[in-house]
């Protein structure tokens, strides 16, 4: 025993060099930012860092590459129609103005008019392959980048969450995916058309007539760069635009969710003016980005124009001079509306690609994040513990520089003993019983169950075989079956309604509208307090765990509620490991060993009777609530 205390205590107090690590609030990890932290914006972020996300931004084709290719390929072909188009109309006007025999070249033009129809069948099959199959794969990827942060974001540890907001996190997993899916289809198709129409179409404008040709080439590097400059403004102001719609889920958020406490104090017209705060200024980002991407879209468009108007004129002239055939200027009209597609692609991938992948980098900044509680190398599953639970010499503080809410904790609590333990707020009770199931990692010391390192078992595992019933109460939306299952979801209707009966809950669900199948609302509002937390202890009876926590479960209860809550415990803390936090005394007067907590340590323990007796902390806390 004293060898693993040991080993543990080596581990706690490792140097960055340990085989183990474990990251900790403040730790930096090698993208430069502290564990548990979302990574600053990609604009800042190193080289090493974007490229890494560039690869992983591609990886997600892989699963795809099979229909990636047939979507290019009909890329392909949409290209190649297209460029046969204005060939063929070269072909027919020809053949009209050197052919004498009339009849035999309208017979030409019949014949041409069926293979340019066939041509345009080829073109809307594989546009519509192109268009729907492509949109499939899109959304594919995207639904499978939205469970990859989602399933992320419930395994990052506690710390994370404490210092994130909801709102904001909603609006990566949501809003900033949403034109991901077109980035990942339009992307690939939209750079292939382009290449292809743009150098198919030079092709053919240099066999008509070089000079004219090149004097069309010259103006696309213009172009481009006008494209460039307001490309980058858009890339600001989306940039912008996201992080401020991020703001307003977050305000939404807040405010509907607490939405009775608004009600309560009148207060529904700050509640408007704080989001009609924010609300200007998403407007005002928008409109930046508005403003560059009007310049951006009519500036490419009057660029198309000129380039006919530059076609119509020259090549008049090369006509005037005998350069160049009436056939051959049509042709060079119908290639220069296929020359500005490509370059009208290439502008809307450029806003795909700001609107894509900046929401891409957004979420990439979820899932770099490493959580601070993790196994360890070598983690092994737990088997039902005899719930023999000792904390040694345990500190520990919520980050670099914070003050300890431990320090030097020594307790042991052994299996099914009932433990209390009581204090004034601020102590570090609720703290003390989070290190148990790791819900952060002690900074010194080591916690064992049974005589193991609980860093030493699977995280599943070892939360698998505890409890926890607390005092602010989370009822998912749905019905009470629904609710009660969470505990353990292969059930049978049987151990669900036998956990509720243990629980005090059988009779008042049943006096609900449709038993177990009633909705109770987000967070349970349709319920009052006692009947939400016992719903949570016929979850934690239907989970059967060895060791129970109950963390200041009564504290906001009225009189009869209090009453069959600690009935329902009393049954449920028979046989197991239980740990009670609480404020009122009456919750832990039965309890097997009583531990007082304050800001220096365990100052008292002992049955209630021994401690009144001692007159101590816990005697002074019991007359002080005698006496309200």
């Amino acid at each position: 025993m004293l060898s693993q205390i040991r080993r543990a205590q080596a581990r706690a107090d490792a140097p960055a060099s340990d085989p183990h690590p474990k990251p900790r609030p403040g730790a930096f990890t090698p993208a430069g930012r502290p564990a548990g932290e979302i990574s600053p914006a990609s604009a800042a972020a190193p080289a090493k860092l974007r490229r890494a996300r560039l690869r992983r931004f591609l990886s997600y084709y892989r699963p795809h590459l099979p229909l990636l290719a047939a979507d290019l390929a009909c890329a392909m072909l949409v290209s190649g129609t297209a460029l046969l188009l204005p060939l063929c109309a070269n072909y027919v006007t020809k053949r009209l103005t050197t052919i004498p025999d009339g009849a035999d070249a309208l017979g030409q033009v019949w014949a041409m008019g069926g293979l340019m129809l066939a041509v345009l069948g080829v073109q809307a099959v594989s546009g519509l392959f192109v268009d729907y199959q492509g949109h499939v794969m899109g959304a594919k990827m995207e639904a499978r980048l939205r469970h990859e942060v989602f399933a992320h974001c419930q395994k990052l540890s506690f710390s994370f969450h404490d210092r994130q907001r909801v709102g904001q996190l909603m609006s990566r997993i949501t809003h900033d995916l949403h034109n991901l899916g077109e980035l990942y289809h339009h992307g690939p198709e939209d750079l292939a058309i382009a290449v292809l129409k743009l150098g198919g179409a030079a092709a053919i404008l240099a066999m008509i007539d070089l000079p004219l040709t090149l004097l069309l080439l010259v103006s696309i590097p213009l172009a481009t760069a006008y494209a460039l400059v307001f490309n980058r403004r858009m890339m600001v102001a989306l940039k912008a635009s996201r992080a401020q719609i991020a703001i307003i889920n977050e305000r939404v958020e807040d405010a509907l969710g607490g939405v009775r406490v608004v009600q309560a104090f009148a207060n529904e017209a700050l509640e408007v003016d704080r989001f009609e705060a924010e609300n200007r200024r998403f407007l005002e980002s928008r409109r930046s980005g508005y403003r560059s991407e009007a310049f951006f879209s009519v500036g490419l468009s009057v660029f198309g124009q000129l380039l006919t108007v530059i076609v119509i004129v020259a090549g008049a002239v090369r006509v005037a001079q005998a350069g160049l055939s009436v056939a051959d200027l049509l042709t060079f009209l119908l290639c220069v509306a296929v020359l500005v597609d490509p370059i009208q692609r290439l502008a809307n991938f450029a806003r795909l690609w700001q609107q894509g992948y900046t929401g891409f980098t957004r979420v990439m900044e979820i899932l770099e994040v490493e959580p601070d509680v993790r196994d360890w190398p070598g983690a092994a599953a737990l088997s039902r513990p005899r719930g023999d639970i000792a904390f040694h010499d345990v500190s520990f503080r919520y980050g670099e520089g914070e003050r300890h809410v431990l320090r030097g904790l020594d307790l042991h609590i052994r299996p099914g003993e009932f433990v209390a333990i009581v204090g004034p707020s601020g102590a570090g009770k609720s703290t003390l019983c989070a290190l148990i199931p790791r819900f952060y990692d002690v900074t010194a010391g080591a916690i064992t169950i049974d005589g193991g390192d609980v860093r030493d078992v699977q995280l599943s595992s070892l939360r698998g075989h505890i409890g926890l019933v607390q005092q602010d109460v989370y009822l998912f939306a749905g019905t009470v079956a629904e609710n009660l299952l969470y505990g353990r979801p292969d059930a049978s209707w049987e151990e669900v309604v036998a956990a509720a009966k243990a629980a005090n809950a059988h009779d008042f669900i049943m006096a609900l509208p449709n038993g177990y199948d009633t909705d109770i609302g987000q967070r349970g509002v349709k319920l009052s307090g006692g009947q939400k937390q016992r719903l949570t202890i016929a979850r934690a009876f239907l989970k059967d765990p060895a060791i129970l926590i109950f963390d200041e479960a009564t504290s906001a209860l009225d009189n009869d509620s209090e009453r069959a809550v600690q009935q329902a415990l009393g049954r449920l803390a028979s046989g197991r490991t239980t740990i009670v936090i609480a404020h009122r005394l009456s919750t832990v007067q039965r309890a097997d060993r009583i531990i007082v907590l304050a800001e220096q340590g365990i100052v008292e323990e002992g049955t209630h009777h021994d401690l009144l007796a001692a007159g101590g902390a816990y005697a002074r806390l019991y007359r002080v609530q005698g006496s309200l």
